[in-house]
């Protein structure tokens, strides 16, 4: 079988296997799970910490770390960043995972948040044919404590947990501390989930509410859904607020003109659009970029009446962090609190944009923790 070992032998198993040597670390900077007191009173010392596998399957890229349990959020160990398309499966990126990095020792609890829905243990990658079962983790990762979720739930168990430098107010707000939150989030697709206050904590709770229907607040904007409704039939919020959406927008403020802020040899992509839009080369992608930021702060506030998220609503995912400019001209907070007649009300959430990059990573360890309660 080559560098993977035996058929059955679980690749992280095996990653353990590999190392002999015993990790000795000075008790001054290391909280251990095992010691053992020895004669003369010397106390032996072995380092044998909780180990905590978390992944992110997005549909461009995913996310694999190797986390250490501690005592507010666990702490990053190995982490890659593997290219989805490069796979055909996730069994395949675990199995390169095990290859690319060693520990040693064994993985305690595992948790994966996957762009998409999962029912009965079992998730189907919305943008990839990808399976993804509890079943299959269990096997290559030789835990019997997995959990599989949502990305956007993922994400949710993370925001408790984010420093102050992770995360951009746009709405300080008024934090309600016995209320919930909510996340929204547009990358390659568009995700939303919900944080509902039990017990005086947060939990978090999934959601498809990217693929429910867009709502039109303008005549521009109808007359965008009606291009959109010819060639697709249905509109969902996703086909606007998204990767996919963006370059849609983009399609329909260049309808009979030309672009002249992005190289015709390239292919157009939200990045290209987003770029010419803040640097002001083509009007047309400020236009299509004005219509995204608009229509992202008009879906965010609908989630925060939906969920009434009166103790915050974050926005997560990769482009957020991208448009920051765009983001903070005021054009999001003005479409969020134009709720009338609940106006008042949402003007009071404080409203966060992510910014660290590893947020469903970070949330999906902070699951694999509390496995283990």
């Amino acid at each position: 079988m080559g560098a993977m070992g035996g058929l059955d032998e679980p690749p992280f198993l095996h990653v353990a296997e590999m190392i002999v040597a015993q990790v000795r670390v000075s008790l001054e900077h290391l909280t251990t799970r095992d010691s053992a007191r020895t004669g003369g009173g010397h106390c032996a010392t072995h380092y044998n910490p909780v180990m905590l596998l978390a992944g992110d399957i997005g549909g461009t890229k995913t996310l694999i770390g190797l986390f250490e349990r501690d005592r507010v959020r666990p702490i990053p160990r190995e982490t890659r960043k593997y290219l989805t398309a490069s796979f055909s499966s996730f069994n395949e990126v675990l199995d390169q995972f095990a290859r690319d990095v060693t520990w040693p020792g064994g993985i305690d609890t595992v948790a994966i948040g996957v762009a998409g829905p999962v029912v009965h243990d079992r998730a189907t990658l919305t943008n990839r044919q990808w399976d993804i079962t509890v079943t299959d983790i269990a096997q290559r990762t030789g835990s019997s404590r997995v959990r599989l979720l949502n990305d956007l739930e993922a994400m949710a168990h993370s925001v408790d947990v984010l420093k102050a430098d992770e995360v951009v107010v746009l709405q300080d707000g008024e934090p309600n501390a016995a209320a919930g939150a909510a996340v929204i989030a547009a990358g390659t697709g568009m995700g939303q989930a919900y944080l509902r206050r039990t017990d005086g904590r947060l939990v978090p709770a999934a959601s498809e509410g990217g693929h429910a229907d867009f709502a039109a607040r303008n005549d521009r904007e109808m007359a965008m859904v009606r291009m959109l409704r010819e060639q697709h039939g249905r509109v969902e919020v996703e086909e606007v607020i998204s990767g996919k959406g963006l370059v849609n927008l983009y399609r329909f403020t260049h309808r009979g003109g030309e672009c002249s802020g992005i190289d015709p040899s390239t292919s157009v992509d939200a990045a290209a659009v987003s770029k010419a839009g803040m640097t002001g080369r083509c009007q047309s992608c400020a236009e299509a970029l004005r219509m995204f930021v608009s229509a992202y702060g008009a879906e965010a506030g609908n989630l925060a009446l939906r969920s009434l998220s009166l103790a915050g609503l974050y926005i997560g995912g990769g482009i957020a962090p991208k448009i920051l400019p765009a983001m903070t001209t005021g054009a999001f907070m003005e479409a969020f609190c134009d709720k009338a007649p609940m106006g008042a009300l949402v003007s009071r959430i404080p409203v966060k944009v992510i910014v660290n990059s590893d947020a469903v990573l970070i949330g999906a360890a902070m699951c694999a923790d509390e496995l283990l309660d």
